[in-house]
């Protein structure tokens, strides 16, 4: 009977740990709840005064202090860490709010969240300000966007829409209201088109317009027809799209001097016009000339383009750019163009330039995470803003047909526009695949 229960024991002691093993791989959600939560709360709290002062990130306390810990408690004045003021476990990894004390700020502790990670053993540490002398530590228990899986409570509304994970387990999301102009780049197979489908999977359940432009003679865009308002497949119906939308503004803006307002949002709900994304992919594709009696018109397209990209925020007029390379190469305007872009995502790319150009101007510590992306993880990006801050995201695995399907369970919310009819695309039906030809190639009976 002892031996019985010795196997049942060693049993149950080699399912659990097989349970757990595989909870590590295929859960680890669950793993990081019941192991590594534990364990890193643990090495947290035993190891955090030594941490902190081995990586620099204290300081020497008060006079006052000084004074009590020297006369009254007879102690060795040591140097003071932060103050932890609150520990909040998550399903991904750790949220730590730390009172940083007289003498450090928030860019010491990002400056050593390397080596905060190593020391605490976790997947990554960022380090986000809270309010003015209090900083957030999120610590992130393993990779995150090895597998995405997006929570359900994400979804799109108003004009938000989520569109990745962090690595910080956070969402990351396109908010049009706060950054309404946005550049998207990345090379061949890199995950940028897989970053727009969940774009447009998002947009389209929203009350707006979608304006497509794809001079790649619409193979990307032309699946999502039933929910775009126009579409422009060519450089020469992109630049009469564009001048449309122009004049649009310029009608939009009359509207709002009419009602004494200076942006769209503070217009009575039934004279507010329909706010409009405009989809630009390859945006190369619009600087390009095979002669030069067409640079007169493709001068024009760009000029105009600036135009939407300086004014047409306020009457509810986005653009979000897409393309493999952005800058200057490309031609007159493109610098200023890029200029309005406040929004940027950069996936992989061929070279460091091009990742330059994405965030070198607004967050250059974010180029070297560029470039350190590996090839056999696409949708891997960094997004960065113009505050100087950025971070590691990925979009979760979409493809083109799931996309199209929610474009076509949605088209009752496409905005019948006078002004964009004659560009409204039409619903081309995919024509039927050939049929394979037989294996065995029947010959003819001979007598």
């Amino acid at each position: 009977m002892t031996d019985l229960a010795t196997w049942l024991e060693a049993g149950g002691l080699a399912a659990g740990a097989g349970g757990l093993g595989y909870a590590k791989v295929r859960a680890p959600r669950v793993y990081w709840s019941l192991v590594g939560l534990p364990a890193t709360w643990g090495r947290f709290t035993w190891t955090y005064s030594s941490t902190m002062e081995v990586c620099g990130l204290t300081v020497q306390p008060s006079g006052f202090r000084a004074f009590v810990k020297r006369n009254l408690a007879r102690s060795e004045v040591r140097p003071v860490p932060p103050k932890v003021r609150r520990v909040f476990p998550t399903s991904t990894g750790l949220r730590v709010t730390l009172r940083l004390p007289a003498g450090l700020e928030p860019a010491d502790l990002a400056a050593s969240s390397e080596r905060l990670r190593h020391a605490w053993g976790v997947r990554s540490v960022t380090v986000a300000e809270t309010k003015p002398g209090y900083v957030e530590l999120r610590m992130t228990g393993y990779d995150v966007l090895k597998r995405v899986k997006m929570p359900r409570k994400a979804q799109p509304r108003d004009l938000v829409v989520p569109v990745a994970l962090r690595e910080d387990g956070s969402v990351f999301e396109r908010d049009y209201r706060k950054v309404p102009m946005a550049l998207t780049l990345g090379a061949t197979l890199s995950g940028k088109s897989m970053y727009q489908r969940n774009l447009i999977k998002g947009l389209a359940k929203l009350p707006v317009g979608l304006v497509g432009i794809d001079c790649k003679r619409g193979v990307e865009h032309g699946r999502y027809a039933p929910r775009l308002s126009a579409l422009a497949t060519d450089p020469d119906a992109a630049g009469r799209l564009i001048d449309a939308l122009v004049a649009e503004m310029e009608e939009r803006f009359d509207l709002l001097a009419l009602y004494g307002v200076s942006d769209l949002w503070e217009l009575p709900a039934e004279v507010r016009p329909v706010p409009l994304i405009v989809l630009i992919d390859e945006v190369a594709e619009l600087f390009f000339v095979t002669s030069k009696k067409d640079e007169a018109a493709r001068d024009r397209t760009v000029m105009q383009l600036v135009r939407l990209g300086q004014m047409a925020r306020s009457i509810g007029v986005y653009l979000e750019v897409c393309g493999q390379r952005f800058g200057s190469d490309l031609g007159k305007g493109a610098t200023a163009l890029r200029a309005q872009l406040t929004g940027r995502v950069v996936h992989r790319v061929n070279d460091k330039q091009t990742a330059d150009m994405g965030l070198g101007d607004i967050a250059p510590d974010a180029v070297v995470a560029v470039t350190a992306i590996a090839p056999d993880r696409p949708g891997v990006a960094v997004a960065g803003d113009t505050s100087g801050g950025w971070s590691r995201i990925r979009t979760p695995e979409t493809t083109a047909d799931e996309a199209a399907a929610v474009c076509r369970e949605f088209a009752y919310l496409t905005p019948e526009l006078p002004f964009l009819a004659p560009f409204r695309p039409v619903d081309r039906m995919v024509p039927p695949m050939p049929a394979a030809p037989p294996l065995v190639v029947p010959q003819p009976a001979t007598e």
